[in-house]
């Protein structure tokens, strides 16, 4: 038997179709979108985190975004997605920029490192 999709999930694919078709997928208690087979979000804690990397991080944190932090054996950790400013969620059109920066970070995140040097 197939869940339902969560709507939130739904709403979210929504949002950031403007990247492209995206996919909901069960993930962890949450919830993974993806979209040409590159994870540019997830739902946990019903709120919606982008994928960020080092080059984008600095404009997410300057827009108030709140990083993906889990506690796990006693220990804090960090993945590179953080939450979107609140006006984004309202439509495409306002998720647009923050889309795109998700995007981007999953396309860098999917290139091959550099060929690496024989011993």
């Amino acid at each position: 038997m197939v869940k339902p999709v969560d709507p939130f999930a739904l709403h979210a694919c929504e949002l950031l179709s403007c990247v492209g078709p995206c996919v909901p997928k069960r993930m962890f208690g949450g919830w993974g979108i993806s979209t040409d087979g590159m994870n540019i979000a997830i739902i946990a804690w019903d709120t919606l985190f982008l994928k960020t990397n080092a080059q984008t991080e600095p404009q997410w944190l300057a827009a108030g975004a709140r990083p993906f932090v889990y506690e796990f054996k006693g220990k804090s950790g960090k993945l590179n997605y953080h939450t979107p400013p609140d006006e984004a969620l309202e439509s495409p059109a306002l998720m647009l920029p923050w889309a795109r920066l998700a995007l981007e970070a999953a396309v860098a995140a999917r290139k091959p490192k550099g060929k690496r040097k024989g011993r």
